[in-house]
């Protein structure tokens, strides 16, 4: 079995008195994408920050290709954890063209104008890049970030919300190529959304997360029909509920009965998760 390219265990932080990462745990695997999936406020940028090192975790360990980069008393700064960083808002250098981004984080013993040429080939810029930032688009801007992101080779990808500033169509069309180009390079990836579209689109693994604590991890076809908890089932996918009571082998419902999987007492009251594709109309 390969070694996690990324574990985090039992992390906590909180900020003051307020909790906001809540004994996390997770790992991905080479060449994987998992998606940090929750509504604002649930951990899920902070855990990827943790992991990046931009901040330090009260107490848990983060590992990166089997070497623990941080625990309760130990931190390996950001530059010495072997990852790469797709921000929100690009963050790519005004000042500098194209090339010049990409190749902002190259060490000097690699060839780095070979190093540019294959990035930009892999984005799809080959004749942009003599271009500045103000003269590309934003999903142009958001391929420079990721290029110069993967050029060092890290041994993980990070992605916060990479996405989220760009319209509707544009975002799906991205989407979909970033998704492309993380297979075609086996890059680790680590994947911080809200957007249940994106997280169902984007994840190998999907870990929902609330109130700081993970309530699933599992594939976009488990969390979405079989989800584990009842804040899971309303947050991804649409979702309404049907209450019931068990009559035999069945549960007795507004809309007919429905067959029960496993031994319930009789009587007994409970709530059916219904999806748009359980139903059909006639």
């Amino acid at each position: 079995m390969d070694q996690p390219a990324v574990r985090v265990k039992n992390l906590n932080k909180s900020f003051g008195d307020a909790p906001v990462v809540r004994d996390v745990s997770f790992h991905v695997s080479p060449g994987q994408t998992i998606v940090l999936l929750g509504p604002s406020g649930c951990g899920k940028t902070t855990t990827l920050r943790l992991i990046a090192g931009f901040e330090t975790l009260d107490s848990g360990v983060v590992q990166i290709d089997g070497k623990s980069v941080a625990t309760a008393n130990s931190h390996t700064p950001p530059e010495k954890r072997r990852i790469g960083m797709v921000f929100q808002d690009y963050a790519i250098f005004p000042h500098l063209d194209v090339k010049r981004n990409i190749s902002f984080g190259l060490p000097r013993s690699v060839d780095r104008d070979r190093r540019v040429q294959e990035m930009l080939a892999l984005v799809g810029m080959d004749r942009l890049g003599e271009r500045m930032p103000h003269e590309l688009s934003g999903g142009q801007q958001q391929r420079v970030a990721l290029a110069r992101a993967l050029a060092p080779e890290p041994a993980v990808l990070l992605l916060d919300e990479p996405f989220s500033n760009l319209d509707a169509a544009l975002r799906a069309e991205l989407r979909a190529e970033v998704k492309q180009l993380l297979k075609n390079s086996a890059t680790t990836a680590v994947f911080v959304t809200h957007d249940q579209e994106e997280a169902l689109f984007m994840g190998d693994q999907i870990t929902v997360m609330n109130n700081g604590r993970v309530e699933q991890i599992g594939s976009a076809e488990e969390v979405y029909h079989q989800p584990k908890t009842r804040f899971v089932a309303e947050f991804v996918g649409q979702t309404d509920f049907l209450s019931g009571q068990v009559a035999g082998q069945s549960i007795e419902t507004p809309l007919g009965h429905v067959p029960l999987s496993k031994s319930v007492p009789e009587n007994t009251p409970l709530e059916i998760m219904v999806r748009p594709d359980d139903v059909k109309l006639e």
